[in-house]
């Protein structure tokens, strides 16, 4: 809501001073030369305001909503009296209540108000009056029962609202972990005595002024609307206004009434509930008694933080409100050795990281904004790159190191098998069905085969190379395996591969396998068929 926003403003206390000349007229519209005069009146803050700054002062306020501006017909000797004064202003309802409650917070903010408990019996005393009357034969009289209401509603709304400040007063106070003796006894005394003193009238009075409220509750509709009858107010006066647009043909906007304490079933409703649980969720009496309690123990809480005192376990709440009265006190360049001294937040430290090399960092570049480098966790932590504590044992790989053992002696059986059945198998591929192991590796040694065989076409007889392709040293051959593979290239010629995987055909191809003979005391291998 902008109409608060005067409170914040920076001019600020000029604002306030401007709002409360017009929270000191009645229904009054004043120019800027009035204003001035009151300002310097008063002595205010903003007394020493030239027209001009005061002018923009008030326009702010109106976009605020917190003044209006108002039609007037001016009188003036001059020009430049009468641009002056041709502008004149009026306090908006919102703004005068914004106004009166900011003040009544700057004034009141840290006083503990008195609970007005006498005002309750006065509650209880006019409301059996008033039940008396209600329920004699009669009635009681439009206005007599007019004036009891209203001060009934006076005086309840008064009590309830001392109630409402002194209790969030001490739950400011019983907060404060900084209490001395001298305090603590003090406000021990308010709580026990004072406190004490209201609760125990507030529960002696509350069944009687419920009884009360019961007796009378039957006849509080009737009662309202006789009295409406007897006296409607600004109700009945919209209302003709209402009918006399509707008889003209005119359309009206409805005006908005707030009507007087009491003459609402809502506010009969509230006075109930504040003695009696009416809708599930605990009377205010029933609140002001855990209210009490709450308040008890915190005192009980102060009063053993002030046994730990003795052991050294003291509140710092009062070094820190010295502290920042140092630094509201202290001019910027002292504020900040005080900030060193009191947090330690001394300067920047160049921790000697450099950046990653492939980055060309500009002189001018603010940190900010730069790129990041990686601090170890040491660093970044502690302080110190130093390592702390032992050297951690070197881990154990041994049981890891005999499972890829083991997986790679398996692996090497596998193969010799393979090469054991291809061998086994030579010349006789028709009448077998390979495994998957021996097609695998038989696909291996022919891959190697192909590629290192040298192409070459055949010449015929007369001389002339004919069309078509020989394989010349077609063969691979794995020396760990001793398995060697010879391919052959005959026209005309099928060979298929039976096998678990699928049957391969190979055709115009034949295959020999055979086996390797490993050297032996340095001589040659030697190819056996």
């Amino acid at each position: 809501m902008n109409a608060y926003t005067y409170l914040s403003a920076p001019e600020q206390l000029e604002h306030v001073a401007i709002m409360r000349v017009f929270c000191g007229t009645l229904l009054a519209d004043l120019a800027v030369p009035d204003i001035m005069a009151k300002l310097r009146q008063a002595g205010a803050s903003a007394a020493g305001l030239d027209a001009d700054t005061l002018t923009v002062r008030l326009e702010q306020l109106v976009q605020w909503g917190n003044l209006l501006r108002s039609s007037h017909t001016v009188n003036a000797s001059s020009i430049s009296e009468y641009q002056r004064s041709r502008s004149r202003y009026q306090l908006s309802k919102l703004g005068e209540r914004i106004q009166r409650d900011a003040d009544g917070v700057l004034a009141e903010a840290d006083a503990a108000r008195e609970v007005s408990n006498e005002l309750l019996a006065l509650v209880e005393r006019g409301l059996r009056e008033l039940a008396d009357l209600v329920t004699a034969p009669g009635g009681v009289e439009p206005q007599d029962g007019l004036e009891r209401i209203s001060t009934l509603f006076v005086q309840f709304t008064e009590f309830a609202d001392s109630i409402r400040d002194f209790y969030a007063y001490l739950g400011q106070v019983l907060s404060r972990y900084d209490l001395d003796s001298a305090e603590y006894q003090g406000f021990k005394e308010l709580l026990l005595d004072y406190v004490e003193a209201i609760t125990e009238d507030v529960a002696f009075r509350a069944p009687r002024i419920s009884a009360a409220l019961d007796t009378l509750w039957p006849h509080i509709p009737a009662l309202l609307d006789r009295l409406d009858s007897h006296a409607q107010g600004l109700t009945g006066l919209s209302a003709q206004t209402q009918v006399q647009a509707q008889t003209e043909g005119e359309s009206r906007p409805d005006v908005r009434i707030q009507r007087s304490r009491g003459r609402e079933l809502a506010d009969w409703e509230g006075l109930r509930g504040w003695f009696s649980n009416t809708d599930g969720q605990g009377s205010q009496v029933d609140q002001l008694r855990d209210a009490t309690l709450r308040a008890l123990q915190s005192l009980l809480a102060n009063a053993k933080r002030m046994l730990r005192s003795a052991t050294g376990e003291m509140s710092r709440r009062k070094d820190l409100l010295r502290l920042a009265r140092w630094f509201d006190e202290a001019a910027p360049r002292d504020a900040h050795d005080i900030a060193v001294a009191a947090f330690g937040l001394y300067g920047a430290r160049h921790l000697g990281i450099p950046p990653a090399a492939d980055e060309v960092v500009p002189a001018y570049t603010s940190w900010w904004t730069g790129p990041m480098v990686e601090v170890p966790v040491a660093l970044r932590e502690r302080g110190s790159r130093a390592q702390r504590g032992r050297a951690s044992a070197v881990e154990d790989h041994s049981a890891q190191k005999q499972l890829l053992r083991e997986a790679a002696r398996q692996r090497a059986a596998a193969r010799a098998a393979a090469a054991d059945e291809l061998r086994s198998a030579s010349g006789r591929f028709a009448e077998v069905r390979l495994t998957s192991a021996a097609l695998s590796l038989l696909l291996e040694l022919l891959a190697t085969a192909l590629g290192n065989a040298q192409l070459s076409r055949p010449v015929s007889t007369d001389g002339e190379r004919t069309a078509g392709f020989d394989l010349d040293s077609a063969s691979s051959e794995d020396a760990e395996l001793r398995i060697r593979l010879t391919v052959r290239r005959t026209a005309g010629s099928r060979t298929v591969l039976y096998s678990a995987d699928g049957d391969l055909l190979l055709d115009d191809l034949e295959l020999d396998i055979g086996r390797t003979s490993a050297a032996v005391d340095g001589e040659a291998e030697a190819s056996v068929s």
